[in-house]
């Protein structure tokens, strides 16, 4: 909704906008005119003047551009002092992923969430639901000698994520699990013990912490989702590959949402079903 704001009004709005960010830059009158391109008399008028006195748009941006504010802020137009390159590059940025599970930027952000609700939807299978026998299957070939202290890094930062107050919803594609359980896939070659072990651990773990932890597993052949973590009102990351694609303006946060939220309501499996789903899993298996 647009406020309007009377004439008057917005002339000492912008005075005072005008005044503050000169203040926080340091620069002087003079030197403002100066890089502006307008009379220092000019300037002082603006700024002394009790009225509805506004400048032309040409002055307002060019007197923008050397603060580093945005013209919309100075005019009353926008409560962000930000210029758009800068609101941007605020909103949304592209950071390194690692390819182990002991991810410190992932970990900043839980942290960071502590107590909103995370919605998470994997690359593969949910990193923080794995036995140790998977994760030291899956990792060891990059990590090599380092995955036994990776494992453990991993299973302490966990533990506080459970015990963050924050709940957890994690969507799996149907697909992912069935190829699992049938060692096909990228888990051809997986021992059959260590997919039992791990199909009785996503079972246990979800009769364990429900409601606070709830699984969804949908398909994906209706519904397709890219990996992503929502972190509840904060941001929203989508995984491609080498990096995170980060988003924290509100907007966008609430449209990754609203996919996630799709991807519940499509779920084939009910909270109730869960652990007969998992239990036919294991009788495949077996």
């Amino acid at each position: 909704m647009v406020i309007k704001i009377n004439k008057l009004d917005r002339a000492a709005l912008f005075r005072d906008r005008l005044s503050a960010a000169m203040a926080k830059t340091g620069i002087s009158q003079t030197a403002l005119a100066r890089d502006a391109g307008v009379d220092r008399s000019t300037l002082s008028q603006l700024l002394k003047d009790t009225g509805a006195r506004l400048p032309n748009a040409q002055l307002v941006a060019e007197v923008a551009a050397v603060l580093g504010v945005s013209a919309d802020w100075l005019l009353g137009l926008s409560d962000r002092p930000e210029q758009a390159a800068d609101l941007v590059a605020t909103a949304i940025s592209m950071t390194e992923a690692s390819r182990t599970m002991v991810d410190d930027k992932i970990f900043a952000w839980h942290q960071e969430a502590a107590g909103y609700k995370i919605r998470h939807v994997p690359s593969g299978l949910p990193d923080m639901l794995k036995t140790p026998d998977m994760l030291r299957w899956e990792y060891a070939p990059s990590l090599g000698k380092t995955i036994d202290q990776a494992i453990g890094a991993s299973t302490d930062r966990l533990n506080w994520m459970r015990g963050a107050q924050s709940d957890y919803e994690i969507a799996i594609p149907l697909a992912e699990l069935d190829a699992f359980s049938r060692a096909e896939g990228n888990y051809t070659g997986l021992p059959a013990p260590t997919r039992l072990a791990q199909l009785h651990q996503f079972r246990d773990l979800h009769q364990q912490l429900y409601p606070s932890l709830r699984l969804h597993l949908f398909d994906q052949r209706q519904l397709y989702s890219a990996p992503v973590t929502v972190f509840g009102p904060l941001l929203a990351a989508i995984y491609i590959g080498q990096n995170y694609l980060v988003f924290r303006d509100t907007e966008r946060v609430m449209a990754i949402t609203r996919h996630f939220d799709q991807l519940v309501r499509a779920a084939k499996i009910g909270q109730r079903d869960m652990a007969t789903y998992f239990d036919d899993l294991i009788a495949l298996v077996d």
